[in-house]
């Protein structure tokens, strides 16, 4: 399989790019990979690159995107930080890759079992990481159905907390960039929630969470 190129990956969509990753990771659960020559990838790419999509996910060992989506080289760009938290260094770098680099699809890929989400709901405090753990805990305080045993050995409690973490970044991407805004709303780039489950390998795409091609107000009201 070759890599993409300025031509594959300006005939993409959206929805298009999103199934693409849909489909890898079925490759990855089924462990039928594609099959690629990374040596010749290199070369392919070695005058420039056209990533199809932008994964911003954690730094989790076990969650590499390019592994989970079964993509090669050149063929998304991976924002990796703990927590998968939206800051202005990633928005920058989403703005980068959409706007400059071409890229049809942003997901927000968080995951089970996260550390720092557990940190983030066990107020944990730890020089640099408290401020961190702090972008995070605006999903506890979202979440209002758990009354009892709100820490992270209430696996119930900790499930909830990363799908409305999950579901708060992909808003936060759309209210703090207008480039990106501007984008989803003319159908340029697509963007969605998922969160990968690391004890199957399957990524769960938050469906209610996709916006792209129709105005901001009009999809926040179909998935009310």
């Amino acid at each position: 399989m070759k890599a993409h190129n300025k031509y594959t990956q300006s005939n993409l969509t959206p929805e298009s790019a999103l199934e693409l990753l849909r489909e890898g990771n079925e490759r990855f659960v089924g462990n039928l990979r594609a099959d690629r020559n990374l040596l010749q990838q290199v070369n392919e790419t070695r005058t420039g690159q056209w990533p199809f999509a932008a994964i911003v996910s954690c730094m989790d060992s076990r969650t590499s995107a390019e592994l989970i989506f079964d993509q090669g080289l050149g063929d998304i760009f991976s924002i990796r930080l703990a927590g998968a938290v939206i800051s202005d260094n990633v928005l920058g770098s989403l703005e980068y890759a959409c706007k400059i680099a071409g890229s049809k699809a942003i997901v927000v890929l968080n995951h089970t079992h996260c550390g720092a989400i557990k940190g983030a709901c066990d107020h944990v405090e730890m020089g640099n990481l408290t401020g961190l753990l702090g972008k995070i805990r605006p999903a506890i305080f979202q979440e209002k159905s758990i009354k009892e045993n709100r820490t992270s050995s209430n696996q119930e409690f900790l499930k909830a907390v990363t799908y409305i973490h999950t579901e708060r970044s992909v808003q936060a991407i759309i209210e703090q960039s207008i480039i990106l805004a501007e984008m989803i709303e003319k159908g340029e780039v697509g963007i969605i929630g998922a969160v990968y489950d690391v004890e199957t390998g399957t990524v769960t795409f938050l469906e209610h969470t996709r916006r792209t091609g129709q105005p901001l107000a009009e999809a926040e009201a179909k998935s009310a």
